[in-house]
């Protein structure tokens, strides 16, 4: 079957992107996810019969045989952010991507992409980008063709930044800053990231390369949060916490992960002791002849929801104003 492209967790944030632009882009698109019956509104992406929805889990072999019989290209963008139950890093990054990229090959799929992330490294600070860098080696070892996306923290309208710590913003009196707020991002836009994986699909030349997807600027932590409470409005402490300290914050989130998603987990305070920008050792959004979106274009077209008066503060506050005067 040509021009099918197998999407593993498809129906993510990521997910809706890379099937909205595969889409546009004259693909058929089979979105491969654990749970179909909560991936019905991918079919809406596209046009009528262009995208379906079937059940895969990186974990079971068998059902990625079947979710990729028929594919010219597959893409697995499987991770989880922290761990829980089964959803381990190491079954997911490492032996989920071993999986994908087997079956690819024994299926003689033509393109495969992985995505990973930004910081992968086999000595990084966190589980999460050594099992990345891990993930990445495995399905080079498999497919030497095989694409790998690195993103760094990626923003849009249902991130698990922004919104996370905005929400954290609207009850809590003050933002912890873990290792004094200094480690530095390069946020992507998720539109980038989604135009991104749809180029490296069709474009025969990136077969092979290694790609760091980082958005227009860098910034430290303390700068995206003091962004964050510009944008929604809130006055919030900004408390510098020593990586030292921060400790008994992420053994609290271990905890409670199973029943809720934590504020940040031990893992994750150790991922910020390494900066999450790009290294400009491999090509990145403008070599796939992208123009990164910036955060400033974006973030206000969400985080709104966390103003007082949503999206009618600004109508609010000039009608004060007037009233005033």
């Amino acid at each position: 079957m040509q021009n099918l492209v197998t999407v593993f967790g498809g129906s993510g944030f990521v997910g809706n992107q890379a099937v909205r632009q595969l889409a546009r882009a004259g693909w058929r698109v089979r979105v491969a996810v654990r749970n179909p019956n909560l991936g019905y509104r991918m079919r809406l992406l596209g046009d009528v019969g262009q995208i379906d929805v079937v059940q895969a889990n990186v974990r079971d072999e068998a059902s990625v045989r079947r979710a990729l019989e028929g594919a010219t290209a597959s893409v697995n963008l499987v991770a989880v952010l922290y761990e829980t139950g089964r959803q381990k890093f190491q079954a997911l990054h490492v032996d989920g991507a071993r999986t994908v990229a087997q079956a690819a090959q024994d299926l003689g799929v033509t393109r495969v992409v992985q995505m990973s992330a930004l910081g992968a490294a086999p000595d990084a600070p966190s589980a999460y980008a050594r099992t990345k860098a891990e993930g990445e080696a495995v399905v080079r070892q498999i497919r030497p063709d095989a694409v790998i996306l690195r993103p760094s923290i990626v923003f849009g309208p249902e991130d698990r930044f922004f919104n996370k710590f905005a929400q954290m913003a609207s009850f809590s009196p003050a933002l912890p800053l873990i290792g004094g707020g200094e480690t530095r991002f390069q946020p992507v836009f998720v539109g980038d990231v989604g135009k991104a994986i749809a180029r490296v699909v069709t474009d025969s030349d990136a077969a092979g390369q290694t790609y760091e997807l980082g958005g227009a600027a860098e910034f430290s932590f303390r700068q995206l949060m003091e962004m964050m409470l510009a944008e929604t409005g809130q006055r919030r402490l900004l408390l510098p916490v020593p990586f030292a300290a921060a400790g008994p914050l992420g053994a609290l989130g271990d905890l409670i992960a199973g029943i809720v998603a934590p504020p940040i987990t031990s893992d994750q305070v150790q991922s910020l002791r390494a900066d999450n920008v790009v290294s400009g050792q491999y090509p990145g959004l403008p070599e796939l002849g992208l123009t990164p979106t910036t955060l400033e274009a974006v973030l206000p077209t969400y985080l709104y929801r966390y103003r007082k008066g949503g999206q009618y503060a600004d109508q609010e506050a000039r009608a004060v104003a007037g009233g005033r005067a």
